[in-house]
């Protein structure tokens, strides 16, 4: 056991006070739920996944091998199901795309709720405690351990990677709880009897079959390594259920053939200087938070509290930087981070903590005029270069008025101005106050973007409108072949044009009538042979890129040849 000496947290218990719980469920509301309700699947990754539950769920491909136009799924069929069973479960009631994405919004509650236990049982180890005070009066156990849990909390609502990517219907959200079921059973192993064998047992093998066995297979020896050096006996005879989760995790993927290797390759200079230059901004502000932590427990990097986050950590870190800086990575490791970030509260100095809240202060209130700013020109006209702009980068939006939609901005607003007037007062003792306002402003920030600027930013990022174009063209329930085609685009046509997609045709193979390719639109392209063009068509936003609609020419077409 470390002398106590070294322990650098000298914390009140005036400083513990509880976040009212009322509070911290409208922060993880005005977070969870925008975003849910009122909007198409992204492109990219977002409309890709839902394309394989939607194709689940309505029979055009199995359970076992989902597929969209015919091309197969990269990664287990676990999370597809999840969101396929929803959209079975809830038909014909509820939207396909809102069906689907209510499992994921509860799987980042989930993330959510495990972090604070996992802090909290963190904080709950002799080593993580406080010191006592000469004359009495040093933080109550209990009371300490919650203020940090809500402190880790809020720390991770206010990472700005989780924003976009923790809203999305992607397995990587899936992947994202089971690392956090993990940090949990690691983290109550001391305390909970069975229920961290349990949580072990589930999360790793639920992490491989969602996508990622190798990060679940590192980070069960991680864990191993963690409970044999434990001071704890009762940690050190959890290694068994760890060592048999990380066993079963090898089996299933063994079993079922989820090994894969997906390496980043290299090959320029700015390249290798993305990495850190996403990780300021993706891990902000935990990451300044999690180092100066480092710093003020360097005795305690081997006692649980440091060294379970640390280690997951470690993992997650290093699978991003070898598939290449992948964000969808990077963000299995906010929650170690959050968990890091909580443990500098107790020895962050009043000048840092005053810095965080006035950048906050300034920056999100700019970011949050901004929107207004913009969402007046739109409606009212005034002032009138927003409007400009938004109507040249989206041409063809239409901008709509939504009572329900100003009504909640508003109210987050005005909360905003409270809190704000709140943290800038005076006698602010409690541990977790410093990050109240980044998590505040992160979650104002995200409730105005989905309601004052979700019709544009809909617009934009939806391919509905581009599926609409190509609908101009091509007749209902029609066969396109999509050879070389972004999955996501392909998931797009099913769904919202409801045409037949064979993704696997290539121009003199498929036997369908039409075929799409995509050209840049810088250059000549060729047109296949046996093929006539039928029109260019481009998403709003896009400036780089034609979707070229071909029909197959009949023998008499006398635009045969040219």
């Amino acid at each position: 056991m470390l002398n106590s000496s070294l322990n650098p947290a000298l914390v009140s218990q005036r400083a513990v006070q509880r976040l009212p719980r009322w509070a911290l469920l409208l922060f993880c509301a005005a977070y969870v739920l925008p975003g849910v309700f009122g909007r198409d699947p992204w492109r990219n990754a977002d409309v890709t996944a839902f394309g394989y539950m939607v194709s689940i769920a309505e029979g055009r491909s199995s359970w076992w091998m989902p597929t969209v136009g015919g091309v197969g799924a990269d990664t287990s069929p676990l999370p597809y199901w999840l969101g396929a069973a929803f959209i079975r479960l809830l038909s014909p009631w509820v939207d396909p795309a809102l069906a689907a994405r209510l499992p994921f919004a509860m799987l980042l509650v989930s993330v959510l709720l495990l972090t604070w236990y996992a802090a909290y049982y963190l904080a709950r180890t002799e080593a993580a405690q406080p010191l006592p005070f000469a004359f009495g009066g040093e933080a109550d156990p209990v009371d300490y351990a919650r203020a940090m849990a809500d402190g880790a909390l809020l720390a991770l609502i206010s990472t700005l990677g989780l924003l976009q990517l923790g809203h999305e219907t992607t397995p990587e959200l899936g992947q994202l709880a089971c690392v956090a079921l993990f940090i949990y059973a690691l983290s109550a192993s001391p305390f909970r009897g069975p229920r961290p064998k349990v949580a072990m047992l589930i999360g790793l093998p639920a992490l491989a079959a969602s996508g990622a066995p190798s990060i679940a297979l590192a980070l069960g020896l991680t864990g191993i390594g963690v409970c044999v050096r434990s001071n704890y006996p009762i940690v050190r005879r959890f290694t068994p259920w760890v060592a048999a989760a990380t066993a079963l995790t090898a089996a299933i993927a063994t079993g079922f053939g989820l090994w894969g290797w997906q390496v980043g390759n290299y090959r320029t200079i700015e390249q290798v200087l993305a990495v850190p230059r996403q990780w300021l901004w993706f891990l902000w502000p935990a990451w300044p938070m999690a180092l100066w932590t480092l710093w003020q427990w360097r005795r305690h990097v081997l006692n649980r509290h440091i060294a379970v986050p640390l280690g997951c950590v470690a993992v997650t870190a290093a699978a991003s930087v070898v598939t290449g800086g992948q964000d969808r990575v990077l963000m299995l490791s906010l929650p170690a981070w959050a968990l890091l970030a909580a443990f500098a509260l107790p020895t962050l100095k009043r000048s840092t903590a005053a810095a965080v809240d006035w950048f906050s202060v300034f920056f999100f209130s700019l970011c949050a005029m901004a929107f207004w700013v913009i969402y007046a020109s739109l409606q009212v006209g005034v002032p009138a270069r927003p409007a400009l702009n938004v109507v040249k980068l989206a041409p063809g939006f239409t901008s709509h008025f939504s009572l329900f939609a100003l009504i909640l901005a508003s109210a987050g607003s005005l909360a905003w101005v409270w809190l704000v007037r709140w943290r800038t007062g005076r006698n602010q003792y409690a541990m977790w106050k410093s990050l109240v306002l980044p998590a505040s402003g992160v979650a104002l920030c995200w409730l105005l973007l989905m309601t004052l600027m979700l019709p544009v930013l809909d617009y934009a990022r939806s391919l509905r409108p581009l599926v609409d174009r190509v609908a101009l063209h091509v007749p209902e329930n029609a066969c396109i072949a999509t050879p070389r085609i972004q999955r996501s685009l392909q998931a797009a046509l099913e769904y919202f044009g409801g045409f037949r997609i064979d993704g696997n045709g290539t121009s003199s193979s498929t036997s369908c009538d039409y075929l799409l390719q995509i050209e840049a639109r810088r250059g000549k392209h060729p047109t296949p042979v046996g093929w006539a063009l039928v029109a260019r068509e481009s998403r709003p936003t896009d400036r780089a890129e034609w979707t070229v609609i071909y029909r197959r020419q009949e023998r008499n077409d006398p635009e045969r040849g040219r």
